[in-house]
């Protein structure tokens, strides 16, 4: 709806983990260096944690971008299964053909394609997204996974991403030889105000088809540090309602109070910070807050609801 106003090639704060937007802060490249590393070097276990919407899916995605034609890649995300369809799902999401049979005859077949990938020259690396659903038996058994191995090397590279809550669930006293075997383990904190100031910057600048940047005005990171604390996906939110409400407004600019409706039209409001953002009013208008008609947005083209010293919509700001 906003693009062809901005001057985008495509909506710079979607949600998806489209690696093209990955934003290399510090953290971010730390984690996807560290992955890179364990990899390419077959350390076995990799585990990756941080709040949701840190931004973990899109550290993958971006290594999943930089991997080669002799890496096979298995991606689970649905988490919530026991040990056996753990192991079935690994063979289908490969196209492994298989016989079913007890978990037994299922890892037999599964080391046997390790095998022949082996000879192949091929890594086999296996991500599992929302790790902390899985249950502590379950990671018992992907455990057991990382125990297929030649003399030299591991036949399956493991990376488990997950919230907070994995972190915890590894401090578990039956998890005690799970917890040996990690080679890294990286926890991707939210980025800083700077970091957020530059990851807006940076998701302009490859959405932007004529290079300009500075949409937000300084004063709206303010409104936005404070709703999203540096989350990527509450930034990628924000955002993109700021930038929406700056369409129906017609304002190329996005100031810190229509920051603030944005992210008060959320679940997540910000009602405490209204008190410190003037709310978009005419000039006529200083009193909002003691208004017996409290205006309101429509949008463009309707009738706005005003008070008597606001009643003309080409003044509304």
């Amino acid at each position: 709806m906003y693009t062809q106003f901005y001057g985008f090639k495509e909506k710079p704060f979607n949600n998806s983990p489209d690696p093209k937007f990955f934003y290399p802060s510090p953290k971010h490249a730390e984690a996807l260096d560290r992955l890179l590393y364990a990899v390419t070097e077959r350390k076995g276990f990799v585990v990756i944690t941080g709040e949701i919407g840190a931004g973990k899916t899109t550290v993958c995605r971006a290594l999943l971008n930089k991997l080669d034609e002799n890496n096979d890649i298995c991606l689970i995300t649905n988490t919530h299964l026991n040990a056996k369809e753990l192991i079935i799902a690994i063979l289908e999401d490969m196209s492994v053909p298989y016989k079913s049979g007890t978990k037994i005859k299922l890892l037999s077949q599964l080391n046997d394609f390790l095998l022949t990938k082996m000879e192949e020259k091929k890594n086999v690396l296996l991500i599992v997204d929302e790790a902390q659903n899985l249950t502590p038996s379950v990671l018992e058994e992907i455990r057991m996974l990382s125990n297929l191995e030649t003399d030299t090397e591991k036949l399956l590279q493991i990376v488990l991403m997950g919230q907070p809550q994995l972190k915890e669930k590894l401090k578990l006293r039956e998890l005690e030889q799970f917890r040996q075997r990690i080679a890294i383990h990286y926890h991707l904190y939210p980025l800083t105000k700077d970091e957020t100031r530059g990851y807006v910057h940076h998701r302009i600048s490859i959405a932007s088809q004529n290079g300009t940047l500075e949409i937000f005005e300084p004063e709206s990171f303010d409104i936005l540090y404070q709703f999203s604390k540096g989350t990527p996906r509450l930034i990628n939110y924000a955002c993109d309602n700021a930038l929406l409400t700056g369409f129906v407004y017609e304002k190329k600019k996005i100031t810190k109070a229509m920051m603030l409706e944005a992210v008060n039209e959320s679940l997540l409001k910000l009602r405490e910070l209204s008190d410190d953002v003037k709310t978009l009013c005419c000039d006529q208008c200083q009193d909002f807050e003691h208004c017996s008609t409290r205006w309101h947005r429509g949008e463009k083209g309707e009738e706005q609801i005003c008070c008597e010293k606001c009643s003309k919509y080409f003044s509304c700001h």
